[in-house]
């Protein structure tokens, strides 16, 4: 028996297991079995018995057949706003490479602060920072802005998928990625999700979080954060290019070899700074993040930036598609049964019950909440689930309320590094194919756990501080 054989083997048993095991009276049997499905599916994406694109269509096609959902809910995954902004970001990095205008922007990095492989993962930090409150799309601003750059800055530097991905690109790839999840977490507009916090907190407890109020609480533990990441990931994806002592002289030289811009770079800076405006401005205009990217994914093909052939061959977009259009139907249905908020509810009370006073009892269910995300393949489904009934929990144990709003409306984007799937910015950098999904796992176990123990040691002193608590 094959080794995709003996995992196909064990992602049927447990699926099985779960299945035909007695279903709890709280929850219906027909919730009881999606969430077979859904760990099913998720086990399937660990160990690859097959692809996760047909694992995740496979998933999703038994559920229509076992009458769990009808087949438009099935198939509503694909038309979720989020993963079309997915498919544009691929796009756009295509025109970022195709045109050139990314290895113009990367030369141009390279020969300021180019010189190690810390200092570009501080210059992808800085970068992430400086437009993260202007940019309430972690997918537009991950996928869209910065990744079509750490790509194009990989390839300057020889660093491709497969044999020359350890070079530099994994290593940029995960800094892109863990730095775009840590800046979610600083402001009320870096992250889709967090306005929805605001909303819910307004509603379940009667408190009012301010922009000011967000960013001064997650001010000091984000940037501690934030200067951790391009460190930490020089221990887990250590590139061989550690120092770049000629950058400069390189980067000069492909510069002027590359001559002036040429008509498609012109094109394709204006449409880009047209777009981060856009996106930067949606609360007022009221355009979403998703039709700017289409609408910029248009411009394109009509300038002949990318071409319609360029469009269809994209395979990393069309992947993506498949197995986060399906996973993103099971999260969604997954929710919307139920189960979750149950599990979620049954925690909060056996918890409470234990008597180890708010803090101890704030910190179990923070954890549990940070944690749980691996069942969720968007931070908003999990915000819309979990995020009201954990801070009424919370407060009625004693846990100020303001804090406690402010803090789970954080740490609901902690978890975003945890899988390849996180949010949507996630598949992106994942289906730059420079990382394997088991480092990619380990990786943002690693990340994540140590935001979480900054948030809870450095962040709490600082809350006491400025009198959160």
């Amino acid at each position: 028996m094959s080794k995709k054989q003996r995992n196909a083997l064990v992602t049927l048993v447990i699926f099985a297991g779960l299945w035909f095991s007695p279903v709890p009276a709280e929850v219906t049997q027909e919730s009881w079995h999606l969430m077979a499905v859904f760990v099913a599916t998720v086990l399937g994406f660990i160990l690859q018995p097959l692809p996760i694109g047909a694992v995740a269509f496979i998933a999703v096609t038994f559920t229509t057949c076992a009458g769990l959902l009808k087949v438009s809910d099935a198939l509503s995954g694909y038309g979720n706003s989020t993963i079309w902004l997915i498919v544009c970001a691929f796009l756009y990095s295509r025109g970022f490479i195709k045109s050139g205008l990314g290895k113009r922007i990367a030369f141009g990095i390279i020969r300021v602060i180019g010189k190690s492989a810390l200092s570009l993962g501080y210059a992808i930090a800085l970068s992430e920072l400086v437009i993260a409150p202007a940019t309430p799309s972690a997918t537009a601003r991950g996928g869209g802005i910065m990744y079509p750059i750490v790509r194009s800055l990989a390839g300057a530097l020889g660093s491709e998928p497969g044999e020359t991905s350890r070079r530099i690109g994994a290593y940029l790839m995960q800094v892109g990625y863990h730095c775009d999840a840590v800046t979610c977490t600083m402001f009320v507009t870096s992250m889709a999700g967090n306005p929805l916090c605001v909303a819910l907190a307004a509603k379940a407890l009667d408190v009012e979080i301010t922009w000011m109020g967000w960013a001064s609480a997650a001010i000091v533990p984000g940037l501690v954060s934030l200067l951790l990441v391009p460190l930490l990931m020089m221990k887990l994806a250590k590139p061989e290019l550690v120092s770049i002592p000629n950058a400069r002289g390189l980067a000069e030289k492909e510069l002027a070899a590359m001559g002036p811009m040429s008509s498609g770079e012109k094109y394709l800076s204006v449409i880009f700074i047209v777009s981060l405006l856009l996106w930067a401005t949606s609360g007022f205009t009221g355009i979403g993040a998703t039709p700017v990217a289409m609408g910029a994914v248009c411009v394109m093909i009509i300038l002949n930036v990318i071409n319609w052939q360029d469009v269809i061959t994209e395979k990393g977009a069309w992947d993506a598609m498949f197995w986060m259009g399906s996973l993103m139907t099971l999260a969604s249905a997954l929710a919307k049964s139920g189960i979750i908020k149950w599990m979620a509810e049954g925690a909060g009370a056996a918890i409470s019950s234990i008597g180890l006073g708010w803090i101890g009892s704030a910190l179990i269910l923070l954890l549990f909440y940070t944690y749980v995300h691996y069942c969720f393949a968007s931070v908003t489904a999990r915000i819309s689930a979990l995020y009201a009934a954990f801070i009424a929990v919370c407060a009625t144990v004693g846990a100020p309320p303001l804090m406690t709003a402010i803090v789970f409306g954080i740490f609901a984007d902690v978890p975003i590094s945890l899988t390849h799937y996180g949010n949507g910015c996630a598949p992106i950098y994942f289906g730059g194919g420079y990382v394997s999904q088991g480092e990619w796992w380990r990786n943002g176990f690693v990340a994540t756990t140590c935001t979480t123990l900054v948030y809870l040691t450095i962040g709490a002193a600082w809350w006491k501080m400025i009198g959160l608590w």
